[in-house]
């Protein structure tokens, strides 16, 4: 598969699936815009990506919890690149704790991360993915069709995510736009 000359938006590029992803997509030829909150990890990563690829990723430091740097990413990789072909959102976190353990502020701070922040980031891509006919790839994981014991809040958002990614795609369709999600497990 050819990647070349395609923008590629990776959240959570420091470390694991993103990183990887990263790599992968950097070796096909993608223009990678790599997003975390940690600049040092993402300068590790870029350098890796550097020896497996042609193009020099581009790192945006981001909070993908905060709508400001959600809109920094999508401004400054339209203003160096002029589109987006693919969006992955791959940033989360888990926690443990069922529902007699998990609070409020877990379930907020999981469903902030693994949900609302990919409802934001593809609302304000979505003219440049429909512009460019692009993707979006939503990282689930099996906690999203399958329930697991002391993982509630995890399990939930990441359901939720699964049940987004079909409705976006169903309304996306139409324009052009592929919405998927991939549901790794351990």
């Amino acid at each position: 598969m050819d990647f070349t000359g395609k923008i590629v938006i990776i959240t959570g590029a420091s470390s694991g699936i993103g990183a990887a992803t990263a790599k992968y997509l950097t070796g096909l030829g993608a223009t990678c815009v790599l997003a975390a909150r940690s600049e040092e990890n993402l300068k590790s990563v870029q350098r890796e990506c550097i020896a497996v690829g042609k193009v020099e990723p581009f790192l945006v430091v981001t909070d993908v919890t905060r709508r400001e740097d959600c809109e920094k990413l999508l401004r400054l990789t339209i203003a160096k690149y002029g589109r987006v072909d693919v969006l992955v959102n791959n940033a989360g976190k888990g926690a443990g704790g069922s529902i007699e353990v998990a609070d409020l502020e877990q379930f907020d701070d999981i469903l902030n991360t693994n949900l609302r922040s990919v409802f934001t980031l593809t609302k304000l891509a979505v003219p440049h993915l429909i512009a460019s006919r692009g993707n979006v790839v939503n990282v689930s994981s099996v906690a999203g069709t399958n329930s697991f014991p002391n993982a509630l809040s995890y399990c939930v958002s990441k359901a939720a995510l699964d049940q987004f990614t079909r409705c976006t795609a169903l309304d996306l369709a139409p324009k052009g736009v592929r919405v998927n999600s991939v549901n790794p497990g351990k």
